[in-house]
């Protein structure tokens, strides 16, 4: 559904002491997907779930860090998990209105998503469900420029870094409750970066892009 080599940091936020991915081909990054909650918005805590524009709080940074990445000629992309529609805690409808003013906010501020691709499905029932990868083949079939060694994801969850190694791109991790867990628990599934924020992420991608 949608709406129009180890964890040692560098001083850039790389991890490891070899080349990432970003580091080794950092000029072909032409498209950002983008976890929703807790990378553009005040994630809810467990267990509940933003069901309205009221409940939805942009977080710091977040126009600024999407106008960079739009005026650099990036497409940005949203993916999200919406289980709360599973679980009747809203609907699709809710959701989209949502999306239509997270639009109209970033209209305001100069600034667009490109697309916003959610899933609205329980654990098991699909496979667009982060770390599935459907909502990428969807993103792919919608703009067929699309290529995994220009891609990357910034997100703040394991299935944020799941769904990227899935899909064959880079992941930029923002740091969250789940961080300590990748590096604990997920050795092989380590981010290429790590930041602290949307704007921290869209910097990194940007300062690498003009390394080349």
């Amino acid at each position: 559904m949608y709406v129009e080599s180890r964890p040692s940091e560098n001083a850039d936020g790389i991890l490891g002491r070899t080349a990432s991915p970003m580091e080794s081909n950092p000029a072909v990054v032409s498209t950002v997907f983008l976890d929703r909650d807790g990378v553009i918005n005040l994630k809810s805590p467990d267990g509940e779930y933003v069901t309205s524009w009221q409940q939805f709080q942009i977080l710091p940074g977040v126009a600024d860090a999407i106008r960079k990445m739009n005026d650099a000629g990036l497409r940005v992309l949203v993916v999200s998990n919406q289980r709360g529609i599973a679980l009747g805690r809203c609907t699709r409808a809710d959701v989209d209105l949502i999306h239509a003013q997270l639009q109209e906010f970033l209209c305001g501020e100069g600034c667009r998503i490109d697309r916003i691709y959610f899933c609205e499905h329980d654990y098991g029932m699909c496979d667009c469900r982060k770390p599935g990868i459907g909502m990428f083949r969807q993103a792919v079939a919608d703009f067929p420029s699309i290529q995994p060694e220009s891609s990357v994801m910034i997100g703040d969850s394991l299935s944020d870094v799941d769904f990227a190694r899935n899909a064959g791109i880079r992941v930029m991790l923002i740091r969250s409750a789940d961080s300590p867990r990748v590096a604990m628990d997920r050795d092989a599934n380590l981010p290429d970066a790590t930041c602290n924020s949307l704007a921290e992420a869209a910097d990194l991608v940007l300062k690498l892009a003009r390394k080349c």
